[in-house]
């Protein structure tokens, strides 16, 4: 709330993660089913799965708190982890389902595309490790994706709404390589700048990746939390950045030095 309060719109259970607002004004949950939290003195930090309710794309309505499941499966395949999503223009949405981790054993991640009236989806790449965060080019001719484990950033040229051009091996999974980390640390979540510079939340390290796709190049800008998780841009031009401090529990509001990329059916 613009006072600084919070206000509970909707109990959905499980994970709620990434959302994004959609068509009519819906507000777009990728539900990772839920897992398990630490807390000791430094904070908060996600364990391995025990109460796990199963991974779902879910639809809620702002005004009424209904919630509505739209997507269990893809392919013939559980989503077992939805984490982040962006929607095109065309009104579809890309998400990315980073899986789940068990003590002994993960599951290989993917990035789908689906429309937002629960009439098709389809995955797009695959397998992708644990990717997170999704996002569009301003033109929307490019989707970027963000691995969690590798702290890589990939490109997918796309040659229509849900269809990339893939490159042949050694790329993984058809993703071209944008940039990735020198030490170690994760990427998160991410929004994109007007100008199409990537900001990709970094874990380990804290703080935000601002990535140029054209060169490569990396600026770092720290913040004092090791899980910084999360960044989308608001306020007069979109030049404030709101970013969560998931270990200590914090969503902070920072001014940024450029405009973010406006989101379809949020700022447009």
């Amino acid at each position: 709330m613009p006072s600084g309060s919070k206000e509970i719109v909707a109990e959905l259970g499980g994970g709620p993660n990434g959302i994004a607002i959609g068509p009519g004004g819906k507000c777009f949950v990728c539900n990772n089913g839920g897992f398990d939290w630490h807390t000791d003195a430094a904070g908060n930090r996600p364990l391995t799965v025990s109460k796990y309710s199963g991974g779902r794309i879910e639809v809620v309505d702002l005004d009424s708190g209904k919630v509505d499941v739209l997507y269990t499966e893809a392919n013939g395949v559980a989503l077992s982890g939805p984490n982040d999503i962006v929607f095109d223009r065309e009104g579809g949405f890309y998400f990315s389902d980073l899986g789940k981790v068990r003590r002994n054993e993960q599951d290989r991640g993917r990035v789908l595309y689906a429309k937002a009236d629960g009439s098709s989806i389809r995955t797009l790449a695959a397998p992708v490790e644990m990717p997170n965060g999704v996002g569009l080019s301003p033109d929307e001719s490019t989707l970027y994706v963000a691995e969690t484990p590798t702290a890589r950033l990939w490109a997918f040229d796309l040659v229509e709404p849900g269809q990339a051009k893939k490159l042949p091996w050694p790329s993984p999974h058809g993703g071209q390589f944008i940039a990735g980390s020198s030490g170690y640390q994760r990427f998160d979540s991410l929004a994109v700048e007007e100008d199409g510079q990537v900001c990709v939340a970094t874990l380990v390290k804290g703080g935000i990746s601002v990535v140029s796709p054209e060169t490569g190049t990396v600026e770092h800008v720290p913040f004092p939390d090791p899980y910084t998780t999360n960044i989308c841009f608001g306020g007069d031009g979109l030049r404030t950045a709101y970013i969560t401090l998931s270990q200590t529990g914090q969503l902070i509001e920072v001014p940024w030095p450029r405009p973010g990329l406006p989101l379809n059916y949020l700022n447009k």
